[in-house]
C-alpha cells in the first residue's frame, strides 16, 4: 500500500528521525514508574505471508500518524523488521489494556478535577496525584495508537481541557497544573487529526490565549510556543489575531499585545535572568509579522509592526541585548533585520532613504506633496479641516472618535479587494470596496472635475495678481531699503557737487553767450557755400496714386546725392505708368485682407454691384497690415502673453512702470520689437487709417510716438536688471575674498602640508626629495600613488589615518576651508566682464538721463525723477562693487605668493579649483575608510554569529540524536522546536542579510551609506 500524503507546508524544517539511508534500529518505550528504559522485543509467533505482513504493518503505521518521511522508512523495511515493530506493538497494546489506557478515564479525571476549582483545600499529595494524571494523559495523546487520539476527540475530550483552563481559580492557575493542561493541548496539536480539531474548535485559541494572564513563566512560554507554531500553519495567522483581540478584552487590556511587552521589558524577581519567556516573545512576534499575510504584503508587516513599535518595543529591544544569549539575539536580529528591510522599501515609494515615523512633520509633507495637483488634494484638505472641527475633551469619549478614524483607516490599507482583511477586523461588516463602489458615479466626477477645472483657473489668476503685487511691494521696499543704506553717502555727495554746482553754471553762461554769437554768423556761411556748391536737383515726379493702401516694397533708397553719373540719370519711370494696368496691380497688392473680384464687367450695373461689394467687404474686414508678417506674427503672441492693452504698456512705460506691470522677461522681449525706421516711416503714412491698423501695427505705430521709447525701454530694463546683476556679480567678488582669507588664515592646511611635505621627502630619493615646498598642485596627486598590499587603498587613504590619529585638529580643515567651493566657481575675466557691463549701463542710461532733462516733460513722464532717484542709488552701489573689488584683488595676490605661486599665471578659479579638488578627494576618502571599517566590523560580526550558530546547531543535533531513542517527538513539537530556537526564519535571515549587504555595497559605492537605522519609539 502506498504511504498516505500528508501536507508539508510550512513544516520543511522538521527534523526526522531517519537521518541516513540505512534502515534505523527499531526500539520501544515502556513506562515503569515515570522512568523510560529501552528495550529491544524479539517476536514470539510466527511471521505471516508476505501480503498479510503487509496489510497488518500499514494498519499499523496509520495508528501511528507518522510523517510522509517516517512512512517511507518503516515501509522500506525488511518484513523480519515489520513483524518484529507489530508483534511488540501489540505486546504492548495488550498490556495496558487496563483503565487508563482508554479516554474515558481521563475524561472523568478533568471533569472531576474541573468540579474541585480550589487547590486551597487539597493536601500537596492531591495536588501531585492531580498532576500525575494530567502528565499521564499528555503522554497517552503523544505515545497512544491513532484510534486513542480519535475516541479521545469523540468524546469532546478537548472541550473538558478547555472548560477546566476557563473555570480555574487563581491558585490552580499558578499551579503546575495549568502548565500540564496546556501541553495537553500541545500533544493532542502533535496529531494531524488533534491539530486538525484544536484549530477548527472555536474557542481553543481564545482559551490558549487566555493563559497568558498568569505569572507561570513556564506556562506562558508553553503557550506562546504553541500560537508561535499555530501561525506557521495554514489559516492559523488570523486565528492568533483574533484571540491576542480576545484577551485584549478578556484582560482589559489597552491594546492586544500590551502584555507581552511588559512581560518583554519585566527585569526584576522572577524576571530578572529569565530568558526563556523573553526568547519565546520574541520568537512569537517575529511569527506574527512574518507570516499569514505578512508573507506577501508589506502593508500589513508595517500595520502590525507599528502596533508593536507605539507600545515601545525598539527600546526595549536594545535592552535585551545586555543578555548575550545568543537565541534572543537572533530572535532579535531577525527583528531589526526585517524591520530595517521593509522600511527601506517602503521608503523606496517616496523616492527617499528614511521616512521617520515618530515625525508628524515629516508624514504630513509627504502625504501633501503626494497628493497635491491631484483630485484627492480637496478631500485630504477637508480630512484635516475636519479633524481640527472634532471636539476635544480629557474626560469622555473623545478617544474613541479618533480610534474610529484610524480604525477606518487602517481597514482601506490592508483590506484586500474581495473585502477580506487578514488581521481581526476591528469593523465588522465594513467592505471598503463596497462602500467606494457605493461613491463612485460618473456625473458626480464630472461635476467635480468641472468644478476643479474651474477653480484651477481661478487659482491661476489669483497667483498671478498675488505674483504681481509682490513684486511691487519687493521693488519698492528693495529700493527704500538701497536708499536708507546710501543716505547718508548722498549728503555728502551733494555737499561736494553743491560746490562745482557754481562753478559748472558760469561755464554753462559762459557757452550759452558763444553759442548766440555763433548763430548770427553761421547762416551766413552757409548761403555762401550753397552758391559755390550746388548739387543737381532733381524734379519731383508725377507718380499717380492708388485709391487704397498697398503692400510696401522693401527695398534700399539711394540718395539723391549719388545719383549723378548713374544708369539712374537716363531712366524715366513715369512713362511705365502709362502701360500698366494699375487697377489690376492696385487689387493684387492691397494692404487690406479681403477678397475682390478680378474680371469686371463693362456695364455700369455690375460696376455698381461691384462697387456694392467691395464697400461691403471693407466693412467688414478693417485690419490693415504694413509690416512683415512674421515679425507681426511674433509680436501678436509677445502682446498676448502680456495682456495689457497699448495704452496701458504706455503708461508703463512713462512711469518707469511704478506698479510693476512688465516683467523683467517680458521687457527683454519688448526690446525685439522696438519700431525699426521703415516701419515708422510705413506706418507714418497711414496714420490717418488707424482704426484700421492691425494690431501689432497699431501697436508700433503708438509706441513709436513715445519720445526716445527703445532708449527709455533700455532704461528700464536696466533699471530692473541692475539690482539682480549686482546680487549675481557681488557674491562673486566676496567669495574670492572670503576663500583668500581662508588659505590665508587656515592652521588645518598649513599643519597638512607640513604632514604631505614630511611624507614626500621621506617617500622620493635623489633629486626629487629634500624638498622645502610643493606646488598645491602636487595636493591632487597623493591619490595616485596606491598601495603595494591593497590596491584599493591610496597615500591619501594612509594620510588620513595617520592625520585622525596623530593631527586631529586637522580635521577642522572642511570647516576653515568652507568657502572655497564658491571661490572655486569664479572666473575673474568674465567677473570683470559682467563689471564692464554694469559700468556701460549705467553711463547710458545717465546720457539718456541728460537727454530727457533737456526735453519738455508731457504729462505722467516720470522719467527723469525716477531714474534720477536710481542713478544716484545705483552709482553707490557700483562704487562699492568696484572698492570690493581692487580689495579682492589685493588680497588674492597675497594668498597666491603665500603658497610661493606665480601671481601673473594663477587665477582664482584654477588656484582654489586645487584646493576644492583636493577637498573632496579627502572627503571621499574618509568615506571610503569607514566603509572599509563597518565593512571588516561586519564581516567579523558575521563570522562571530555563524561559528556560533554553527556550534549551536551541533549541540542540537546532538540532543536531538540522543533523543531518538527516548520520547518521540511530533512534528508539532518540531514545529515548537524550531520556532524556539529561530532556525525557522533561517531562510528569511539569510535572504535579508543578503539585501542588507547589497545595499549596503551599492551605497558604499556612491559615498552615501546608510546604516541600519533603529527607531526608539
Amino acid at each position: 500500500m502506498a504511504p498516505r500524503k500528508r501536507s508539508g507546508r510550512g513544516i520543511s524544517f522538521i527534523f526526522c528521525c531517519f537521518r541516513s539511508s540505512d534502515h534505523p534500529e527499531i526500539t520501544y518505550r515502556l513506562r515503569n514508574d515515570s522512568s523510560f528504559a529501552l528495550q529491544t522485543m524479539e517476536p514470539s509467533l510466527p511471521m505471516p505471508p508476505v501480503e498479510e505482513l503487509d496489510a497488518m504493518f500499514t494498519e499499523l503505521v496509520d495508528e501511528l500518524d507518522l510523517t510522509d518521511k517516517h512512512r517511507e522508512a518503516m515501509f522500506a523495511l525488511p518484513a523480519e523488521k515489520k513483524w518484529q515493530i507489530y508483534c511488540s506493538k501489540k505486546k504492548d497494546q495488550e498490556e495496558n489494556k487496563g483503565a487508563t489506557s482508554w479516554p474515558e478515564f481521563y475524561i472523568d479525571q478533568l471533569n472531576s478535577m474541573a468540579a474541585r476549582k480550589s487547590l486551597i483545600a487539597l493536601e500537596k499529595e492531591d495536588e501531585e496525584e492531580r498532576n500525575k494524571t494530567i502528565e499521564s494523559l499528555k503522554t497517552a495523546l503523544r505515545t497512544k495508537p491513532m484510534r486513542f487520539v480519535t475516541r479521545f476527540i469523540d468524546l469532546d475530550g478537548l472541550t473538558c481541557i478547555l472548560n477546566f483552563l476557563k473555570s480555574m481559580d487563581y491558585e490552580t492557575a499558578e499551579s503546575r497544573i495549568h502548565t500540564s493542561l496546556i501541553g495537553c493541548i500541545k500533544a493532542l496539536m502533535n496529531n494531524s487529526l488533534g491539530r486538525a480539531h484544536v484549530l477548527a474548535h472555536l474557542e481553543s485559541i481564545n482559551v490558549i490565549a487566555q493563559s497568558l494572564s498568569t505569572e507561570n513563566i513556564k506556562t506562558k512560554v508553553a503557550v506562546l510556543e504553541i500560537m508561535g507554531a499555530v501561525c506557521l500553519v495554514p489559516g492559523g495567522h488570523k486565528k492568533v489575531l483574533e484571540a491576542m483581540l480576545h484577551y485584549q478584552k478578556y484582560a482589559s487590556e489597552r491594546t492586544r499585545f500590551q502584555t507581552l511587552i511588559n512581560d518583554l521589558d519585566k527585569s526584576t524577581g522572577r524576571y530578572r535572568d529569565e530568558v526563556s519567556l523573553k526568547t519565546a516573545i520574541m520568537s512569537f512576534i517575529n511569527a506574527v509579522l512574518s507570516q499569514g499575510a505578512g508573507v506577501e504584503s508589506l502593508d500589513f508587516r508595517l500595520h502590525l509592526r507599528y502596533e508593536f513599535l507605539m507600545l515601545g518595543i525598539q527600546p526595549v529591544i536594545d535592552k535585551l541585548r545586555q543578555h548575550e544569549n545568543s537565541t534572543l539575539d537572533r530572535h532579535l536580529d531577525f527583528f531589526e533585520m526585517l524591520r530595517n528591510e521593509d522600511e527601506l522599501e517602503f521608503a523606496k515609494r517616496f523616492e527617499l532613504v528614511h521616512i521617520d515615523t515618530k515625525s508628524a512633520t515629516q508624514m504630513f509633507e509627504l502625504t501633501r506633496k503626494r497628493l497635491t495637483h491631484s483630485e484627492a488634494y480637496p478631500h485630504f484638505m477637508s480630512i484635516l479641516h475636519h479633524c481640527l472641527q472634532m471636539p476635544y475633551k480629557r474626560s469622555g469619549n473623545t478617544v474613541q472618535y479618533w480610534l474610529l478614524l484610524d480604525r477606518i483607516v487602517q481597514q482601506i490599507v490592508i483590506q484586500s479587494d474581495k473585502g477580506q482583511d487578514p488581521d481581526a477586523t476591528p469593523l465588522e461588516n465594513f467592505n471598503i470596496k463596497n462602500v467606494v463602489r457605493m461613491l463612485v458615479n460618473e456625473n458626480e466626477v464630472k461635476q467635480w472635475k468641472e468644478q476643479a477645472e474651474k477653480m484651477r483657473k481661478e487659482h491661476t489668476e489669483l497667483q498671478q495678481k498675488l505674483e504681481k503685487k509682490e513684486r511691487e511691494c519687493d521693488a519698492k521696499a528693495q529700493e527704500k531699503e538701497e536708499m536708507m543704506q546710501t543716505l547718508n553717502k548722498m549728503k555728502e555727495k551733494l555737499e561736494k557737487e553743491s560746490s562745482e554746482h557754481k562753478q559748472v553754471k558760469q561755464q554753462v553762461a559762459d557757452l550759452t553767450a558763444q553759442l548766440h554769437e555763433m548763430s548770427r554768423v553761421r547762416p551766413q556761411t552757409l548761403s555762401l557755400l550753397g552758391l559755390l556748391e550746388e548739387p543737381p536737383r532733381f524734379l519731383k515726379k508725377s507718380i499717380p496714386q492708388p485709391t487704397n493702401a498697398l503692400k510696401s516694397f522693401n527695398w534700399s533708397k539711394l540718395p539723391e546725392n549719388k545719383l549723378a553719373g548713374t544708369v539712374w540719370t537716363n531712366i524715366d519711370d513715369t512713362k511705365v505708368y502709362k502701360i500698366l494696368d494699375l487697377e489690376d496691380l492696385e487689387r493684387t497688392f492691397s494692404a487690406y485682407q479681403r477678397q475682390q473680384d478680378f474680371f469686371v464687367n463693362g456695364s455700369s450695373r455690375q460696376k455698381e454691384d461691384a462697387i456694392d461689394d467691395t464697400l461691403s467687404s471693407r466693412h467688414k474686414v478693417k485690419e490693415l497690415s504694413v509690416i512683415d508678417g512674421r515679425r507681426a506674427q511674433n509680436c501678436n503672441i509677445l502682446l498676448s502673453r502680456l495682456k495689457l492693452s497699448n495704452e496701458e504698456i504706455k503708461r508703463a512705460i512713462l512711469t518707469m512702470d511704478e506698479q510693476e506691470d512688465l516683467p523683467k522677461d517680458m521687457l527683454e522681449q519688448l526690446l525685439k520689437f522696438v519700431p525699426e525706421k521703415g516701419d515708422i516711416d510705413l506706418l507714418e503714412e497711414h496714420k490717418h487709417e488707424l482704426d484700421r491698423m492691425a494690431k501689432a501695427d497699431r501697436f508700433l505705430f503708438e509706441m513709436s510716438r513715445i519720445n526716445h521709447y527703445q532708449q527709455r525701454l533700455q532704461s528700464l530694463y536696466f533699471k530692473k536688471k541692475f539690482a539682480e546683476r549686482v546680487a549675481e556679480v557681488k557674491p562673486k567678488v566676496e567669495a574670492i575674498r572670503a576663500g583668500s582669507k581662508a588659505v590665508l588664515q587656515s592652521t588645518s592646511l598649513q599643519q597638512l602640508l607640513e604632514v604631505v611635505l614630511a611624507f614626500g621627502n621621506y617617500m622620493n630619493k635623489g633629486q626629487r626629495g629634500n624638498a622645502f615646498g610643493f606646488k598645491i598642485s602636487s595636493l591632487n596627486k597623493i591619490a595616485d600613488t596606491k598601495s603595494s598590499i591593497d590596491k584599493n587603498i591610496t597615500l591619501l587613504h594612509y594620510l588620513i589615518t595617520v592625520v585622525e590619529k596623530k593631527y586631529p585638529k586637522v580635521l577642522r580643515l572642511h570647516e576653515e576651508l568652507r568657502d572655497i567651493p564658491q571661490a572655486a566657481k569664479v572666473n575673474m575675466t568674465e567677473l570683470e566682464k559682467e563689471i564692464n557691463t554694469l559700468r556701460s549701463g549705467l553711463r547710458a542710461v545717465e546720457t539718456e538721463l541728460d537727454f530727457q532733462k533737456s526735453q519738455v516733460q508731457q504729462a505722467g513722464d516720470k522719467f527723469v525723477s525716477v531714474v534720477s532717484q536710481f542713478i544716484t542709488l545705483a552709482s553707490f552701489s557700483f562704487s562699492d562693487v568696484e572698492d570690493l573689488l581692487m580689495e579682492t584683488k589685493e588680497l588674492f595676490s597675497k594668498a597666491v605668493k603665500h603658497f610661493g605661486e606665480d601671481t601673473d599665471k594663477m587665477q582664482p578659479d584654477e588656484f582654489f579649483g586645487i584646493f576644492d579638488q583636493f577637498l573632496q578627494a579627502v572627503t571621499e576618502a574618509k568615506q571610503e575608510n569607514e566603509n572599509m571599517r563597518k565593512r571588516k566590523e561586519e564581516e567579523e560580526r558575521r563570522a562571530r554569529m555563524e561559528a556560533q550558530l554553527k556550534e549551536q546547531r551541533e549541540r542540537e543535533r546532538k540532543a536531538r540524536k540522543a533523543k531518538e531513542t527516548g520520547e518521540e517527538s511530533g512534528e508539532f513539537d518540531d514545529l515548537v522546536s524550531a520556532l524556539r530556537s529561530g532556525e525557522v526564519f533561517d531562510k528569511d535571515l539569510t535572504k535579508l542579510k543578503r539585501n542588507r549587504k547589497r545595499i549596503t555595497n551599492q551605497l558604499a559605492e556612491s559615498g552615501r551609506e546608510r546604516p541600519v537605522t533603529k527607531l526608539n519609539f
